[in-house]
């Protein structure tokens, strides 16, 4: 559904070539000849944003800014003034207004405002909806699991998330490393704030720090603008710096300061800027070894490991795979209007036995591709793609119990060698019981002694 914008002047060639100019954009857009016709209009149908001139009879643009927000808080404003009343737009800002144009307006500059505007407003509904959603100690959003792994990782999330501390999350591709993010934002006292993640390897060194930190006008080449940095915007809420390895070493200092001191200075500028943000961090590589070759700087690197949160592979934590398998096939199940049950016992079989090396991204990928190609209550074999069909010549047990039971079997004899048959270590690491330990390596045909200790009896 497109965005929903409501243009408010009493001049008509103005709202009439703003309309047509947003209608090209592909919103749905709406016009108002006046405070009162805008007013009447929003308590009749809900907008995304507003656009409105301030001089207006009847009603002005800061009336009705103000009456707005008692009936449409989550409408934005964006205020139209000639340049002699700039200070009354600045006024406006402070009385709940998102942004500002001064006439004659340029379409262009209009057309990236509202597209700002709008994107901010998707993320804001995405940060409600996820808040909604998270509850702890039933699971986080769709960061699914019931593994040990996992449960140490819920574990953290629920003692760090109240803190303000900063976080470094380690994991591969897949990991879930932005979920886990969300998860401490949204369960911390900053929930109500902006959660902003940024990829520091998707954007070009030359621009990285203006993206961060800002920049002010005449900057550089096509700075034409003043313009606020992720420091500023996230302001209060928390800022994920994704792929933080590939930050150049010449921004890591800017970072450590700016998180050290909470005030940075703009591209350009001359005056320090204050900013209250919470820093999570996330990587696929080992920064500590970065560290060491000079990569990264080693008083960065110990200022953003506060908390260390390591997310397990999918590989290492299989006895997950049927609850993912069940939550994804539920979720794109409602998405295409389709009705599954779950999968047939070959299907599982396979799944649970395949090389994650994409991790639950690849997972959902491989689901959502099934229910697409499913024509019955189940999803079978033939509805897995290709590389994944592969694994069905190797071999497997006859029954998910059987294949569960092959996979904790290896878990646990492979825990028991790394500590050298010692029972009690492995316990620990397990989080099981000694007795339990005992228990399951009966029922699952485990030697308690290695080859080594037999021989020597």
């Amino acid at each position: 559904m497109p965005a929903k914008i409501l243009i408010v002047d009493d001049e008509k060639p103005i709202r009439d070539s703003l309309k047509l100019v947003l209608d090209d954009e592909g919103y749905s857009t709406t016009v108002a000849s006046d405070g009162e016709d805008a007013f009447q209009r929003l308590q009749e149908d809900v907008y995304d944003v507003v656009i409105t001139d301030i001089k207006m009879p009847r009603m002005d643009g800061m009336q009705l800014l103000e009456s707005a927000s008692k009936i449409s808080p989550e409408t934005f404003f964006i205020i139209m003034t000639a340049y002699a009343s700039v200070k009354t737009a600045i006024d406006s800002l402070r009385q709940g207004a998102y942004d500002y144009l001064i006439k004659p307006v340029e379409f262009d500059d209009v057309i990236i405002r509202v597209k700002r505007l709008i994107d901010f407003k998707k993320l804001a509904a995405e940060n409600k909806s996820l808040r909604q959603r998270i509850s702890l100690g039933t699971g986080f959003s769709n960061l699914i699991g019931r593994s040990e792994p996992m449960k140490k990782v819920f574990d953290l999330i629920k003692h760090v998330a109240p803190t303000n501390s900063n976080v470094l999350i380690y994991g591969k591709s897949g990991t879930g490393k932005e979920l886990v993010a969300k998860a401490i934002h949204h369960n911390s006292n900053r929930k109500e704030k902006i959660f902003l993640p940024i990829n520091c390897g998707a954007i070009s060194e030359n621009l990285i720090e203006s993206e961060l930190f800002g920049h002010k006008k005449g900057a550089f080449t096509g700075a034409t603008d003043d313009k606020l940095g992720l420091f500023k915007v996230a302001d209060s809420g928390t800022l994920f710096l994704d792929e933080i390895g590939e930050l150049p070493l010449n921004l890591q200092v800017k970072l450590l300061r700016a998180i050290e001191d909470k005030e940075f200075i703009p591209v350009g500028g001359i005056k320090s800027v204050s900013t209250d943000v919470r820093i999570i961090a996330a990587t696929n590589q080992d920064l500590f070894e970065k560290t060491k070759s000079g990569e990264f700087r080693e008083d960065l690197f110990y200022r953003l490991n506060v908390v260390e949160i390591k997310l397990p592979s999918l590989n290492d934590r299989k006895e997950d795979i049927p609850l993912l398998i069940n939550h994804f096939i539920e979720k794109y199940c409602n998405e295409m209007g389709k009705k599954i049950l779950g999968v047939d016992n070959e299907t599982m079989k396979v799944l649970l036995y395949h090389d994650w090396r994409g991790g639950v991204r690849e997972l959902e990928n491989v689901i959502e591709r099934a229910v697409i190609f499913a024509g019955k209550e189940y999803l079978t074999v033939n509805d897995l793609s290709e590389h994944i069909k592969g694994n069905t010549q190797l071999g497997y047990p006859d029954s998910l119990k059987d294949a569960l039971n092959d996979f904790e079997r290896e878990h646990i004899l492979k825990t028991i060698k790394k500590f050298d048959y010692n029972k009690d270590e492995a316990a620990k690491v397990l989080e099981i019981g000694l007795s339990s330990l005992y228990r399951k390596m009966d029922e699952l045909n485990i030697p308690t002694k290695s080859s080594k200790e037999e021989e020597n009896k």
